[in-house]
């Protein structure tokens, strides 16, 4: 029972921190990398469709993407939810495709993405701690039900700490990666 709890744990764990990836990569650096359009939404006959399934992305340079459309009468379409998105980058259509340079980042606004970046760690990270949580007193229940003993209990408690801390510190790795890419010039 204690195995099945911490096996399901740690796999809603491991999806959180693939989460948290995902959630990094659309925050833009200095290049520009398709990874940064994963969360753009098009409306693609009247359908929210992820742009990805939609197009192809090509990097000619470290600013510019190329993206082709498999169907060429969504380019308006995927040309407005581009200029809608978070992104911060104006796109230009040339008939077939779009060409999306992406201006240099100021400073500041390094530093703007380095605030976004921490609240989308933090957020993971209390994600990680609602899990605990709920791990937690489901392992307790079993104590207190007497399916499992007090020290088998303990015993998976500390392997859920352990499991958590491994978890929140690859998280804190994430996001000093992603600070760093961001800060570097």
């Amino acid at each position: 029972m204690i195995e099945e709890t911490l096996a399901e744990v740690a796999d809603k764990m491991d999806r959180t921190i693939e989460s948290a990836k995902e959630d990094f990569s659309a925050i833009r650096t200095g290049r520009a990398h398709p990874g940064m359009y994963a969360k753009v939404m098009v409306d693609y006959y009247g359908t929210p469709t992820p742009l990805q399934q939609l197009a192809s992305f090509a990097t000619p340079d470290a600013r510019t993407i190329m993206i082709s459309p498999y169907d060429v009468s969504a380019l308006r379409e995927i040309e407005k939810a581009l200029g809608d998105s978070e992104v911060g980058a104006n796109p230009s259509n040339d008939g077939k495709s779009i060409r999306v340079i992406m201006p240099v980042l100021t400073e500041e606004r390094r530093k703007e993405y380095v605030k976004v970046v921490r609240v989308k760690g933090e957020d993971a990270k209390v994600a990680l701690r609602n899990l605990r949580r709920k791990a937690k007193d489901a392992i307790d229940k079993l104590v207190k039900d007497g399916e499992v003993g007090e020290d088998e209990g303990a015993r998976a408690e500390k392997d859920l700490d352990a499991l958590t801390k491994s978890h929140t510190d690859g998280i804190d790795d994430l996001l000093k990666r992603k600070e760093a890419e961001l800060l570097e010039v």
